[in-house]
């Protein structure tokens, strides 16, 4: 005999999820007012925003999706003709191809190593640190549903939307157990002022919160992650990652910029406009108030903001 509770279960999930799914198609608006309230437990304020996750979504809905050059930054293909046009293109993880289907991709030319990334989202990545371990049937049924995916719908995150959606494929610069350090530079109205370090991705992966001179900013980390037992040490040449960062941002109210820094060489990773969708959970309230005095959005507001 089937558990009642089971079926009560699942129809209450089927509910739920189905729920969701009309309020986003009808009101994209309601669902991230929505959002907003059940993840961090706060009003979202798009009148008079204070708070740097409030200000965040006032650029994922009004802002972002009208700007062409945000998408062309979020994508992992256009982003790179970006960045050199920046002036920084060797800082570029070298490209190994970039397809349009799966099948076009010839594994027998490719190294031992490599990552295989869909051009048009955050996520849909595939680290191959040896080839001979990949299931390719199993990654073409992945990368096929993942082109399909309209990810800014999806998300709500509308600037990823205007990315074709593609296969791009880049040099692995890890080592076998884990990825290097990554730097993520917050950077508000071309200035950067915050970053997270993350290290062991890929096995023990931690935190560490900085302000930009490197000295601790505690509470700004966010959804529970585990820090690191000591400050990962302060790249030598950090400076010129920080004049990369703001360099390539300083057009955008908002950036968060990634990179790594493997023996005094920086490589970009990428360019991210509304981290976690913009509904993070700070561990202290005051974070989100300081980051959010940095941020400033006015010049963007609009009168009928709801």
């Amino acid at each position: 005999m089937s558990n009642p509770n089971l079926k009560e279960n699942k129809l209450k999930r089927f509910i739920g999820v189905s729920t969701r799914k009309l309020i986003k198609f009808v009101s994209p608006l309601t669902y991230i007012k929505l959002q907003y309230r059940y993840i961090t437990h706060h009003k979202l304020n798009l009148k008079n925003p204070t708070r740097y996750t409030e200000k965040l979504q006032y650029l994922r809905y009004y802002v972002y999706p009208k700007w062409d050059e945000v998408s062309r930054c979020a994508g992992r293909v256009t982003v790179r003709d970006y960045i050199k046009e920046k002036g920084y293109g060797d800082s570029l993880i070298p490209c190994l191809g970039v397809f349009d289907k799966f099948e076009d991709i010839d594994f027998s030319k490719l190294p031992k190593s490599f990552v295989l990334k869909a051009s048009h989202a955050s996520g849909f990545n595939i680290i191959v640190k040896n080839k001979d371990d990949l299931n390719i049937e199993l990654a073409k049924k992945k990368f096929d549903k993942w082109l399909k995916k309209d990810y800014g719908k999806m998300t709500l995150e509308r600037h990823y939307s205007k990315i074709k959606p593609q296969i791009i494929i880049e040099e692995y610069i890890g080592d076998k157990n884990s990825l290097p350090t990554e730097y993520k530079i917050h950077v508000y109205n071309g200035k950067a002022r915050n970053l997270y370090v993350v290290t062991g991705r890929g096995s023990d992966i931690r935190y560490t919160e900085l302000y930009i001179d490197y000295t601790p900013f505690d509470g700004s980390q966010f959804n529970g992650w585990k820090k690191a037992d000591k400050c990962p040490e302060k790249p030598s040449n950090f400076s010129s990652m920080v004049k990369m960062a703001e360099d390539c941002c300083k057009q955008f109210p908002f950036v968060r910029f990634d990179c790594y820094n493997i023996d005094g060489k920086i490589y970009f990773s990428e360019m991210t406009f509304t981290p976690a969708k913009g509904t993070l959970i700070l561990d202290d309230d005051k974070a989100d108030f300081q980051m959010g005095k940095w941020l400033d959005i006015s010049k963007y507001m609009k009168t009928n903001s709801k």
